[in-house]
């Protein structure tokens, strides 16, 4: 398949819900939100190539724990600047503080779990105990 026979190919929802392993809602959803944009044919909806490139971005940042403003904003920065930069440099900001969240977030549950655990091995003890009285 040549480059112009990929960038004029459409999907439909079935094809986009299998490939991405979402469901007809979502793609609704993030359509309603503005962050897909696919032709109508009648009561059918078209995805472009573009809509399947932004899909995946979605999914991408959601299972960054981006929120879907956050993504959006993203998104839409492709079609303010041509060259990427404004898209690239707001990224990475965006990414450097959710990676910050992300290491807090795994720091404290590396201690909950040192806690949990030391709880159980106290348990564990007090009941081996209990069975041996």
């Amino acid at each position: 398949m040549n480059i112009e026979s990929d960038m004029t190919q459409t999907f439909t929802v079935t094809q986009l819900c299998r490939e991405f392993d979402v469901t007809p809602r979502a793609l609704r959803f993030y359509e309603a939100k503005g962050l897909l944009h696919p032709a109508r044919e009648g009561m059918r909806r078209r995805f472009d190539q573009r809509d399947r490139a932004r899909l995946a971005l979605i999914l991408r940042g959601k299972r960054f724990g981006f929120s879907l403003a956050e993504i959006g904003e993203l998104l839409d920065l492709y079609d303010t600047d041509n060259t990427q930069v404004s898209q690239l440099t707001r990224t990475i900001e965006v990414a450097g503080r959710r990676l910050e969240d992300m290491r807090r977030q795994r720091d404290e549950l590396t201690i909950a779990i040192e806690e949990l655990q030391k709880q159980m091995n106290f348990v564990n003890n007090l009941l081996d105990e209990k069975k041996n009285d």
